[in-house]
């Protein structure tokens, strides 16, 4: 069994370093106008989720939150994959990927 002599950075540390990514990709996603620094942000904010589970997943000695990362980690390729796929087609059809000029799309 684990003693606390082997945790050298205290899980909270971890936890607090992920709300701060977490915020700056929500800002991200908030602010931004063009669809792949949005894109990046919403990664940045999946990423953050799994550093906070990996975290307690460490300071509760289960593996239940490193397997939920595993599916995350699942779904974020997927999104990457469909997303980049829109983005593209949005690009080769509109030639451009800003935000503000996409909502003349809306019929």
């Amino acid at each position: 069994m684990l003693d606390q002599a082997n945790f050298l950075v205290p899980p909270i540390y971890y936890v607090a370093l992920s709300g701060i990514l977490f915020i700056l990709g929500m800002v991200g996603v908030l602010l931004r106008r063009n669809a792949i620094l949005i894109f990046m942000s919403v990664e940045l904010m999946l990423n953050s989720a799994n550093l906070a589970f990996v975290a307690f997943a460490r300071s509760f000695l289960d593996v239940n939150g490193q397997v939920f990362v595993f599916f995350v980690m699942t779904v974020a390729a997927v999104e990457v994959a469909v997303g980049l796929a829109l983005i593209v087609a949005i690009f080769r059809t509109r030639r451009s990927i800003d935000i503000d000029e996409l909502h003349s799309m809306e019929g």
